[in-house]
């Protein structure tokens, strides 16, 4: 067995691994045999498994004292430390999403912008075919009224034509059955000869007739 002082020891014991702290590990090639493996301890966690160390044995823990004011102190700064940190955070992501929503609306404005005015100029074409289709209709329209009131008034002229002939007509026929009446009107150079004829040849107008102007019952004269 090799020992060597406190600081930078070496243990070497017959069938063990020797094992060199870590304030000695400058120094442990050069001790070391040459057949000996160095392994360095390390200090970590212990598992859950091990047991309870021999100087905390029977230990019991007491939470240390809280001072009433000093926690009052920092309930209340925690609360300003809150208060401001969701504050910020709200900041932040505000501005995230404001950048965010400019970007996105910036290149949908652009675009909506584009799809309006192509919508303006198709809008602009259809009206002016609109206006250009009404305004043939109009010039049709209106000349298809004129053509009918021209036709209504040769019609009209036609008709006064026709009515005035077939008053001459009738105005010519009236004279000439005056005419012929004239004939048998009564005059001084006839009257003899009237009173004659009517002494001659008596006419009965006493009679009567039924519904169809047949004579049905006649008086004898006397």
């Amino acid at each position: 067995m090799h020992t060597i002082c406190r600081q930078g020891a070496v243990t070497h014991q017959p069938g063990h691994v020797p094992v060199i702290s870590g304030r000695s590990v400058q120094a442990a090639p050069l001790l070391a045999p040459r057949s000996a493996v160095l392994v360095e301890a390390v200090r970590g966690r212990k598992s859950r498994t091990d047991p309870v160390a021999k100087s905390k044995v029977g230990r019991i823990k007491v939470p240390p004292p809280v001072d009433p004011v000093e926690m009052l102190v920092l309930k209340e700064r925690y609360s300003e430390y809150e208060l401001i940190m969701r504050a910020l955070r709200l900041e932040f992501k505000e501005e995230v999403l404001r950048k965010k929503y400019e970007e996105e609306t910036g290149s949908q404005a652009e675009e909506r912008a584009r799809q309006e005015e192509e919508e303006h100029r198709a809008l602009i074409n259809w009206n002016d075919q609109e206006n250009l289709r009404m305004l043939k209709a109009r010039i049709l329209r209106v000349q298809k009224e004129e053509e009918e009131a021209e036709r209504k008034k040769m019609e009209a002229a036609i008709q006064r034509e026709q009515q005035l002939e077939e008053s001459i007509r009738l105005r010519e026929k009236e004279i000439l059955q005056l005419q012929e009446e004239a004939k048998n009107f009564i005059t001084l150079e006839n009257l003899d000869q009237r009173i004659e004829d009517a002494l001659d040849n008596p006419k009965n107008y006493n009679f009567a007739v039924d519904k169809e102007g047949k004579v049905v019952k006649r008086t004898v004269l006397q």
